[in-house]
């Protein structure tokens, strides 16, 4: 192992050669997920809110209900939209959450 300036090279190399591995992969991944999308898109479904359902399926329920509460709030406070529990009064057949 060579050493310059006190740092091994030989196992900076290592590491530098596996995150470019890495980063090859994750951009892979990346054309693979957006591969996915386009395919999604083409049979007619709205990129944009499957976006928003996998992030929010990433949260724990406890974490979204606290969102969708807040979201819920700051829409009213602007006037912008009623919230979901007036739609739920109005319509019970409307989804809970209107994003």
């Amino acid at each position: 192992m060579t050493n310059h300036g006190g740092i091994p090279a030989d196992q900076l190399r290592a590491f530098v050669e596996r995150i470019e591995r890495l980063e090859e992969e994750k951009k892979c991944i990346s054309d693979d997920i957006k591969d996915v999308y386009a395919e999604a898109k083409g049979n007619g479904y709205d990129v944009k809110v499957m976006r928003q359902v996998v992030r929010l399926r990433k949260q724990d329920n406890n974490e979204r209900q606290e969102m969708e509460a807040l979201l819920d709030l700051y829409l009213h406070a602007l006037g912008m939209e009623q919230t979901s529990r007036d739609v739920a009064k109005e319509d019970p057949n409307q989804s809970k959450m209107q994003i």
